[in-house]
């Protein structure tokens, strides 16, 4: 008789276990997304800027720009496309550099996003709002520099 009651108290406990973690799954699946469009854009500078500012101090600039919690500074960077591709998910790139830079900022477009750069050709000035992913630094092992990366990008 124990026994049973043990088992019971169990059963209802795992049933409430599994209901409750799948409501969490559930809602985590469908929380709406940030619209890094619509949103107030927290800096606006040129490409150079951003990239000098991370070679000169890497986590002070991590620490101003980027957010451990995934709500990362909105930034609107205006440069020279230095080129144009799309990565491995079938998205726009498009690549921010002056010529006597060491490092470029690299912007990813949505489907959504990516009419935005109807037009735009390289050598052409643009500006990009995004939110950004990560910064510029020195690849001692590699030796090379890493680009500012954004993401969800749109030209403005």
């Amino acid at each position: 008789m124990k026994r049973k009651k043990v088992l019971r108290i169990i059963a209802i406990l795992g049933v409430a276990g599994l209901l409750i973690g799948g409501g969490i799954g559930i809602y985590m699946f469908n929380m709406p997304q940030r619209d890094v469009q619509s949103t107030k854009t927290d800096y606006s500078f040129s490409s150079s800027q951003l990239v000098k500012e991370y070679l000169n101090d890497k986590d002070a600039a991590d620490q101003k720009y980027l957010a451990s919690d995934g709500d990362s500074k909105i930034l609107e960077v205006t440069g020279v496309v230095n080129k144009i591709t799309e990565d491995f998910n079938g998205q726009k790139v498009v690549f921010l550099k002056d010529k006597q830079d060491l490092a470029g900022v690299s912007a990813s477009f949505t489907s959504e996003t990516e009419s935005t750069l109807q037009g735009i050709t390289v050598g052409e000035p643009v500006t990009i709002k995004g939110v950004i992913r990560s910064g510029a630094a020195y690849d001692e092992d590699l030796g090379f520099y890493l680009n500012v990366v954004l993401e969800k990008s749109a030209v403005i």
